[in-house]
């Protein structure tokens, strides 16, 4: 079963929703330049991507290469690059940082505790995201309320370090990604046709079984209330997420 068979439901009102994200990037690209796209080569950040080509918006991308991912999500780099004449940049961890740390820690470092997962993040992602963000005014997100109870409130526009963070899909479902995937013949990981409905680094995501959410695959072995690599960490919130849609009731539907 394919992840659009599975998952692609629009929400009544996503026309307005489509409309809402174009109009924020258009007004984003004025406000914040020079801006650009974190992708994480995630379902919504090809979304993003499409939106950000339909607005034929003035504004980067790059991937954070964590020499860790699959070697499916890496091929999407040339398949964006090929379909919407855009150049991805890719950033990468300092070589001599991450060799130290998997020397002295192992290769399996991330499941022996949450503060050495966290330093391989920081090593791996945090320090690259800094680089890639350096002298951008803004960055474009596909962050969504409905992944998870720290990202319940994330808002269409929030402000770090005197840098904006535009989240054009914090509203959307699910279903509505999908959708939009479908309807645009938007190209995607085939992880995600396997049970992978969230994907980062191959040793910290496994697929998903019946009856759990989707975020249930990253770091399945920590507290929920623990799984976040730090990019997109500004406070937590306790709101309870109701709208995520599980596997089961999704192919049941």
């Amino acid at each position: 079963m394919s992840a659009i068979s599975l998952y692609a439901r629009p929400s009544p009102d996503l026309a307005q929703k489509i409309a809402h994200s174009l109009a924020l990037l258009e007004s984003s690209a004025v406000k914040y330049s020079p801006l650009t796209q974190a992708s994480s080569l995630g379902a919504e950040d090809m979304v993003v991507t499409h939106l950000m080509y339909e607005a034929d918006l003035c504004a980067g991308m790059f991937v954070l290469d964590t020499e860790m991912l699959h070697v499916e999500t890496m091929a999407l780099i040339d398949r964006i690059e090929a379909r919407y004449q855009r150049r991805v940049s890719v950033y990468r961890p300092d070589p001599e940082a991450a060799a130290a740390f998997v020397q002295a820690n192992g290769d399996e470092a991330m499941y022996r505790s949450l503060a050495l997962r966290k330093e391989c993040c920081d090593i791996r992602k945090m320090e690259p995201l800094a680089r890639a963000l350096d002298g951008k005014k803004g960055w474009i997100t596909g962050l969504r309320r409905e992944q998870s109870n720290a990202r319940a409130e994330v808002p269409y526009v929030e402000h770090q370090a005197g840098r904006a963070k535009i989240n054009p899909l914090a509203d959307w479902t699910l279903g509505d990604v999908w959708h939009y995937i479908s309807v645009n013949a938007i190209p995607y990981n085939p992880l995600h046709d396997q049970f992978y409905p969230s994907i980062g680094c191959a040793p910290c995501t496994r697929a998903v079984t019946l009856g759990e959410d989707f975020r249930s695959g990253r770091w399945w072995w920590e507290k929920e209330s623990a799984k976040e690599c730090g990019l997109h960490v500004t406070g937590a919130s306790a709101s309870p997420v109701s709208s995520i849609i599980p596997i089961r009731e999704a192919s049941a539907a």
